[in-house]
């Protein structure tokens, strides 16, 4: 199985932790999402015969697009590639975008599953995040979601914020459960380099939440998720049986997946490919019939460490003895460590975080890696 994922970098706002690539000016936008079609005509060999069994629309923000032009890549998909009559097919969307007749359009066109930006139900929290949407857009919307009857949908939320309580988190997760989502994306706030928030924090504007009030705030979600019925099947994610996310899913798995726009990342199963991450750049190359990405092919010191470090964020955990590269003989007695202290457990091979484990996951991760 394969996956395909469209970068949308239009945003009508920037939000002050975000690293990913956007622009919130709509110069040039035409021309970009005509060198995708492009992009897509060019490369769409490269997933060979390898059914789809997902697409995935992020940026960005996706639902700025009129709905005619996402309704023309879905074509163009199908008529290159071998999309599965079930794929999945994921857009994410802000709250503002969210109105019945939109709605209708999208699942009109073959989306099945809506991704919706929430972040928070606080005003307060939604300003000083630089959302362009208010609380009651973020309500309405949800309602409107939750009856319009696609196959799914998620919500995102955001913890470890300045100051935040748990009583304020467990307020935030009660409003969600109350509107019976069937999947959640929870993420601690992360001051990212080279956005508005870290310069805030250099400024001494903004005092991160502690570990200890991150960590906190994360074990309640995971009992709030559990005690709801919704398994954490990421250390991100939850979800209801059947609506755990086949995209994303893809990518922990080690799935061969087509980025097409600018800043879109590929991968083959073993080599990466990563997109330029300019607008301009990128559009003026697929015009020209330039070069606009960067690759690489990964050893197998490097594939088995993506492994793990995938991997071991999942309720699946890693196999290890289909790993590339065999980690046991370096590690034995580390595994045996995380065993003995309750962070992980060994079953017929696999090695699987427990709840306390999950605290460490990239920690334990690197501990494992093979030695390049």
């Amino acid at each position: 199985m394969s996956g395909l994922y469209f970068h949308i970098p239009f945003c009508r706002k920037a939000c002050t932790y975000c690293d990913f690539h956007f622009s919130t000016s709509a110069r040039g936008r035409e021309a970009l999402l005509d060198a995708m079609e492009k992009e897509l005509v060019l490369r769409a060999g490269e997933l060979g015969d390898a059914p789809v069994r997902s697409i995935y629309f992020g940026g960005g923000t996706p639902s700025l697009l009129e709905p005619a032009r996402i309704a023309a890549f879905l074509q163009l998909a199908h008529d290159l590639l071998r999309v599965r009559r079930d794929a999945e097919v994921t857009l994410e969307a802000n709250p503002d975008d969210v109105t019945a007749e939109r709605l209708e359009q999208w699942k009109a066109m073959g989306i099945t599953r809506l991704s919706l930006g929430t972040q928070s139900f606080r005003n307060a929290r939604l300003q000083w995040m630089g959302r362009a949407h208010n609380a009651d857009q973020a309500l309405r919307s949800i309602a409107l979601i939750a009856g319009a009857g696609f196959a799914s949908w998620t919500i995102d939320l955001i913890y470890g914020l300045p100051g935040m309580t748990l009583t304020e988190w467990d307020e935030q997760l009660a409003i969600a459960l109350g509107h019976g989502m069937p999947h959640l994306s929870a993420y601690a706030l992360t001051v990212e380099p080279r956005t508005a928030l870290a310069h805030q924090v250099r400024l001494g504007r903004v005092v991160p939440a502690g570990d200890e009030a991150a960590a906190a705030q994360f074990d309640h979600l995971m009992a709030r998720m559990k005690a709801a019925g919704l398994l954490h099947y990421e250390i991100s994610n939850f979800g209801r049986p059947g609506h755990f996310g086949l995209h994303n899913s893809s990518y922990w798995e080690g799935a061969p997946y087509l980025g097409i726009g600018p800043a879109a990342h590929s991968f083959s199963g073993n080599t990466r490919r990563w997109n330029v991450a300019s607008n301009a750049r990128y559009t003026t190359a697929v015009e020209k019939g330039e070069p606009f990405s960067g690759s690489e092919t990964l050893t197998a010191a490097q594939r088995t460490n993506e492994m793990l470090l995938t991997g071991l964020r999942t309720h699946r955990g890693v196999q290890l003895d289909a790993l590339p590269v065999d980690i046991r003989p370096d590690n034995e007695q580390r595994i045996v460590h995380y065993v003995s202290q309750g962070l992980a457990q060994l079953d017929g091979g696999r090695l699987v975080l427990t709840e306390r484990g999950r605290h460490f996951a990239d920690r334990i991760a690197m501990e494992l890696f093979a030695e390049p």
